[in-house]
């Protein structure tokens, strides 16, 4: 055996295995790819012909790796958390949440009826179900009773490849069993989405309603239990920027923007769709621009604080906030990032730019002093002991749990202050990638020595069959259980069964099997809560079998 001691020789090793893997995992079997996963496996391979690390320095590289990986990706998840339990979504994290319990309680059968040792059991959890955090909540926990050995990350890579190939073919599964087709389920989940979404839309409407005739803005409280903006008015053949005390006279056309399921009853209470459009119409007195919130002392600000209509006559008809669209109400507070559609007289936009901020070059800034502020937060968090009943010790989150749910809760807070929780896509991108790299390639490194010993001559096959068993029985039983009694869209499914796995590979094929947004949005729907549960459950499972 190789041992590499220095800093620089480890270094080259990692490199080696992160490079190595990442090129095996673009490689395509049958329209799947390992993607990162190939880094494990690369690992697997030096470790196999020898190559190996300091321990002390594979240790920081697996946790440093973890810590980072965890974090980017609470901070991506985290402005959504909160978002997906409400409507439709709070059936679809109940059937993710049912594919944790169910995977969890056959990795516990595993261990108590197919004789599978505790460490491999939970290493076959994780490789099953493609959860590399999972994989590092079991080792610490592992760690902290006392259990030693490589059994985990070999257990983990002998289930890792069917656990990307089984959430196929429990698609495929679903597809026979409801004769599914996924274009048919891609036209109705499109047309189901019309009737009920509440995107804002922008009209121009024709005062027609006698019942407004002469009565001011400010008095049609109508307006704003619809949430619904004017922007502007054409009035006697002139345009200018809606003003609270306008009042509304027979033939003038305005300008609204507000839900498209709201806009019937808009059309009732002022009148017809307009044949003309202000926004088309040459006007030197009003014009509109995107202006974003990057200015510190805005944060946290309600738009009626701001008072941006009295102070410089202008309109906020739009909000977006990270791919959602806001209505801008009096209440609506400012967040860093936020874009606003302005409308009004040109010479108000560069005011209004000087108090929001509008330095859209600041959301490609990196600072770095947040990010550092929250790991440490979460290291604090993740080493605080949780009683919870029913356990003989507490439970911690650790390294992989405590950066997730501080990264989470300060990126839906936003900010504290002048400290903004935000972090460009890019950096987080390059974050992530880098963080599950490192962890991957030293858990294939350390388990590499004996793992293709263990797969031909030990127990592997069979670890791989029981592997098998935690892939395919939760996520048969959820989707067909699941289809029958909410009778929830095929291609949704296909993207929450993807998300209860926590497996990109997974939605990009239920992508490919017709153009629909429905995988991507309950995949993104499930994926938090997922992503927690899979931490949290091999800490419980390991602390209720090891006290039993």
């Amino acid at each position: 055996m190789m041992e590499l001691h220095g800093p620089a020789q480890a270094l080259l090793l990692l490199s080696a295995a992160a490079a190595g893997g990442l090129a095996l995992g673009q490689i395509k079997l049958g329209g799947v790819k390992l993607g990162v996963g190939g880094v494990l496996f690369a690992g697997l391979a030096l470790g196999h012909f020898g190559f190996a690390v300091d321990a002390t320095m594979l240790a920081f590289a697996r946790e440093f790796g973890l810590v980072l990986f965890v974090y980017a990706i609470g901070v991506t998840v985290g402005p959504g958390f909160f978002q997906a339990f409400k409507k439709d979504g709070m059936a679809l994290n109940l059937m993710a949440a049912a594919v944790v319990v169910l995977g969890s309680l056959v990795a516990v059968a595993v261990h108590l009826l197919g004789g599978v040792p505790l460490p491999a059991a939970l290493g076959l959890l994780s490789g099953a179900v493609t959860n590399t955090p999972s994989l590092a909540a079991g080792q610490e926990v592992l760690a902290q009773l006392g259990f030693t050995g490589t059994a985990q990350g070999q257990a983990y890579a002998v289930a890792y490849p069917f656990g990307i190939l089984g959430i196929l073919l429990s698609m495929l599964v679903l597809r026979l069993v409801f004769k599914q087709n996924p274009a048919k389920a891609a036209a109705a989940f499109d047309a189901d989405r019309a009737a009920k979404f509440d995107a804002l839309q922008t009209v121009n409407v024709e005062i027609r309603n006698p019942a407004v005739f002469g009565a001011r803005l400010r008095d049609l409280d109508e307006l704003k239990e619809m949430g619904v903006v004017l922007s502007r008015v054409l009035h006697d053949g002139s345009q200018h920027v809606v003003n609270a005390d306008d009042t509304l006279a027979e033939g003038d056309v305005v300008l609204a923007v507000g839900p498209a399921n709201k806009l019937p009853r808009l059309n009732r209470l002022l009148g017809p769709l307009a044949s003309v459009d202000l926004k088309a119409m040459d006007s030197s007195d009003v014009q509109w621009e995107r202006q974003v919130v990057t200015r510190s002392e805005v944060l946290g600000k309600s738009l009626g604080e701001l008072n941006l209509r009295g102070s410089h006559g202008v309109v906020v008809s739009r909000v977006n906030r990270a791919g959602y669209e806001l209505v801008p109400d009096a209440s609506l507070k400012l967040q860093f990032g936020d874009m606003l559609t302005v409308v009004g007289a040109p010479e108000s936009m560069p005011l209004v730019a000087g108090i929001i901020g509008n330095r859209s070059k600041a959301l490609q800034e990196t600072q770095m002093t947040p990010i550092f502020i929250g790991i440490a937060l979460g290291m604090l968090l993740g080493s605080l002991p949780i009683m919870l009943p029913g356990l003989p010790s507490a439970v911690k989150l650790g390294l992989a749990g405590g950066p997730l749910v501080v990264a989470i809760l300060l990126s839906r807070l936003g900010h504290v202050g002048k400290v903004v929780w935000f972090m460009p896509p890019a950096a987080n991108h390059v974050m992530r990638d880098l963080g599950i790299a490192l962890f991957l390639a030293a858990v294939g490194i350390k388990s590499g020595l004996g793992f293709v010993d263990t797969l031909v001559h030990g127990p592997g096959l069979s670890w791989m069959a029981w592997g098998m068993l935690i892939t395919l029985l939760p996520l048969v039983t959820v989707a067909v259980v699941g289809t029958w009694v909410t009778r929830v869209n095929y291609l949704t499914m296909c993207g929450l069964l993807s998300g209860s796995m926590t497996d990109p590979p997974a939605l990009a094929f239920a992508q490919g099997l017709a153009p629909s947004e429905a995988p991507i949005l309950s995949y993104a729907a499930v994926y938090p809560l997922v992503m927690v549960l899979r931490v949290i459950a091999p800490q419980i499972i390991a602390l209720v079998l090891w006290a039993g």
